[in-house]
């Protein structure tokens, strides 16, 4: 990437935001990522948040981006433009991740965070770019809140004005790589996730109780946020699902599928943990079971995942729904994570039989038996897969199941209208 394509990428509409106060209070969006298209748990969750505050504030975003191989300076300010479009926002402005461009910078994080006991994110993110643009906006703009949207922006924190400030947590972070800490391969990686962990830990202590409030995505990432930041004010708003554009689709008789993408460390080691020591159990039953792994991933992984498991990976998709929507059985054989699964509500709203782990699906309205199957051990968890593969009735009575509970507890615009009153009752005019 260019210097000039490392600049700043701005778009603004129309408003001028110096000029006289509109009617609608004005809200500034702290992301540690560019949310479109919500393609993906964190972009997924992002965007919808975003498109709800819209319809109730000015929202200005400063977002950070990934490096991808599509990231030219041209197409991330298409992306600015049609996140600012489809959300209904004032204006996007999108950053660079400095460490991605510079493996000097990459090795300075993590030297940095040993060095001063501070988490390796607190310097992930820190960029004079963003700053700048951040310290611009608060002099020139008069917000009357601020969300933040993950903790891993906690650099910017200590610049923010006095204002009530919302923090959003995709998952309890400490508690996340607590658990990815006893998944690594080998000590070394262990000992230092673990230490992150304790870190993570250590901000959460620091800046949950400050903030006005914070947000999380399910009462079991409640209760465990007040136990480790005692004081916090949290607020439950459950991750969503548009149940408009998610149809069911009940039955289906095309295998099994898993959605997630490769480079996060839980679906990888979810997949491994299937294709390993599930997959062999459910091949001796049933040799011809076909098996989809939709998600962004290398080359050589998908060529990797072929010869050695029999398992179809797509790569990336732009829509998961071509490749759910004939599938008999979805499977989550997750063993680490945090927060609620997005592809679990999917699943629901396009009314598939499930089967997940307990840890795949925590923190969701899950009744085992109901509206999915929970199973914990390879044995049990392959007897389940094969028991949805064989048996009809039973993939449609689940599908219906999910999809009632999706529509029920989980349609983004019922998830809109707790989450909005909430951030009503912390603007100034309120009090």
């Amino acid at each position: 990437m260019t210097r000039q394509s490392r600049t700043a990428l701005r778009k603004v509409d129309s408003h001028d935001l110096s000029g006289v106060q509109r009617r609608r209070p004005r809200l500034l969006f702290l992301s540690q990522t560019l949310p479109f298209p919500p393609d993906g748990g964190v972009h997924i969750r992002a965007f919808n948040l975003l498109r709800l505050l819209a319809a109730r504030f000015d929202v200005t975003a400063l977002c950070f981006f990934r490096r991808s191989a599509r990231a030219t300076r041209e197409e991330v300010e298409q992306v600015a433009e049609a996140l600012r479009s489809h959300a209904g926002l004032a204006s996007v402005e999108a950053f660079p991740i400095p460490q991605e461009y510079s493996r000097i910078r990459l090795l300075w994080d993590h030297a940095r965070s040993a060095a001063t006991g501070k988490v390796y994110t607190f310097f992930t993110h820190e960029s004079t770019e963003y700053r700048r643009s951040l310290e611009c906006l608060l002099r020139e703009t008069v917000f009357e809140l601020i969300h933040v949207d993950s903790l891993d922006l906690s650099f910017y924190l200590r610049m923010l004005p006095s204002l009530p400030v919302i923090c959003d947590h995709h998952n309890v972070e400490s508690a996340l790589l607590e658990r990815r800490s006893r998944q690594e391969s080998t000590s070394l990686r262990r000992m230092y996730v673990a230490h992150q962990a304790r870190l993570m830990l250590r901000e959460e202590r620091r800046w949950c109780p400050k903030v006005s409030l914070n947000l999380t995505v399910s009462q079991e990432d409640e209760s465990a946020l007040q136990q480790r930041a005692c004081g916090a004010a949290v607020l439950v708003v459950p991750n969503g699902v548009d149940t408009g554009d998610f149809e069911p689709a009940y039955g289906g008789d095309d295998g099994i599928v898993f959605v997630g993408g490769y480079t996060w460390f839980p679906n990888r080691d979810g997949m491994e943990y299937f294709a390993k020591q599930i997959l062999p159990m459910i091949r001796e039953k049933d040799p011809t079971a076909e098996i989809r792994w939709v998600g962004r991933a290398p080359e050589d992984v998908i060529l990797s995942y072929r010869n050695d498991f029999g398992i179809e990976m797509t790569g990336y998709v732009r829509d998961i729904r071509p490749h759910v929507t004939p599938a008999a059985c979805f499977i989550v054989p997750l063993r680490v994570g945090g927060g609620t699964r997005l592809k679990i509500l999917d699943a629901w709203a396009m009314g598939k039989a499930i089967v997940s782990t307990s840890q795949g699906c925590e923190g969701l309205d899950c009744v085992d038996g109901e509206n999915i199957l929970i199973r914990d051990s390879p044995k049990a968890f392959s007897d389940a897969v094969i028991q949805v593969l064989s048996d009809p009735e039973l993939r449609v009575r689940l599908g219906r199941a999910g999809r009632e509970t999706a529509e029920a507890k989980y349609d983004w615009e019922r998830i809109g209208v707790q989450m909005l009153a909430a951030y009503d009752a912390l603007l100034p005019s309120s009090h």
